[in-house]
C-alpha cells in the first residue's frame, strides 16, 4: 500500500535525473515517451502504489518541480 503520492510539474522538469538516483524503491524514472515544453524527457513515477513517501526526490530536485504528499 502506498504511503505517499509524488507529483511532478513535468513542464518545468529539466530532466537532470537526480531524483532517479535517490529513490529507495526505484519508482522514479525518466519518461522517455514524453518531451516537455522545455524539450526534455521529464521524470515521473512508475508504480505509485510502491511509493513510501520518503520525499528524497523532492529534496534533491534543484528546480522544485516535485511535490510529495504523505498518507
Amino acid at each position: 500500500m502506498a504511503k505517499g503520492k509524488v507529483t511532478f510539474n513535468q513542464d518545468t522538469c529539466k530532466g537532470c535525473g537526480l531524483c532517479t538516483t535517490v529513490c529507495p524503491v526505484n519508482i522514479v524514472k525518466m519518461d522517455t515517451s514524453k518531451i516537455n515544453a522545455k524539450g526534455f524527457h521529464p521524470s515521473t513515477v512508475f508504480e505509485m502504489d510502491k511509493c513510501i513517501g520518503c520525499a528524497n526526490c523532492a529534496t534533491i530536485c534543484p528546480d522544485y518541480v516535485i511535490t510529495v504528499e504523505r498518507f
